[in-house]
């Protein structure tokens, strides 16, 4: 197997940008290799099989989807109050949708894993592993609320920016907006309305 790390991030990179317009059954090495622009037999030098290619898929993803060092200290300053809960949320929301590709290759994933017991270990795992990152940095860092309030959000949310990528045209963007605060304010009661 191939280990040139650029070369092998930009063909998961193809394969979630694949994964995402034709679906589970559209990716293969073939179209991964068509994707990424290089020559055909590329993506099979660097993947064992087109299991191993999903599973590294999941964890590319999360790669990229990391807030990284920038947003997690700016989240820690400031006021523990709702209206601070409602400034991450946004955050991540925004986040997530910035990257439509990469949510809903992980969509396909996530039906992929009802067929592929690796994959579903490995989304299982990955999943519950950044719930768990985000319930102890929410008490960790003195936000209000608990465990619970965290699965919440991750759940009322989640389903919010399904909607928002693959039906935008339910709430218009004004309303999405004012949807992600209202979850926040349901889920999360307090003083105030957090705009």
């Amino acid at each position: 197997m191939r280990q040139n790390p650029a070369r092998r991030a930009a063909l998961l990179d193809a394969a979630i940008e694949v994964l995402a317009r034709e679906g589970a059954r559209g990716l293969t090495f073939r179209a991964v290799d068509t994707e990424a622009g290089v020559p055909n037999g590329t993506a099979s030098n660097y993947f064992n099989n087109r299991d191993d290619l999903l599973t590294q898929v999941g964890h590319r993803f999360y790669e990229r989807l990391d807030p990284g060092g920038d947003v997690i200290a700016a989240a820690q300053e400031g006021p523990r109050d709702r209206d601070r809960v409602t400034e991450l949320m946004h955050e991540v929301v925004e986040r997530v949708s910035n990257f439509p590709s990469g949510y809903l290759a992980l969509l396909e994933l996530r039906l992929e894993a009802t067929r592929r017991p690796e994959l579903r270990q490995l989304l299982t795992e990955r999943i519950r592993a950044d719930v768990d990152a985000n319930i102890a940095f929410h008490v960790e860092s003195g936000m209000p609320g608990d465990a619970t309030t965290v699965v919440l959000l991750y759940l009322a949310l989640n389903w919010l920016i399904l909607e928002r990528l693959t039906l935008p045209d339910v709430f218009s963007e004004e309303r999405f907006h004012d949807l992600v605060t209202d979850a926040v304010e349901r889920i999360l009661p307090g003083p105030g309305r957090a705009d």
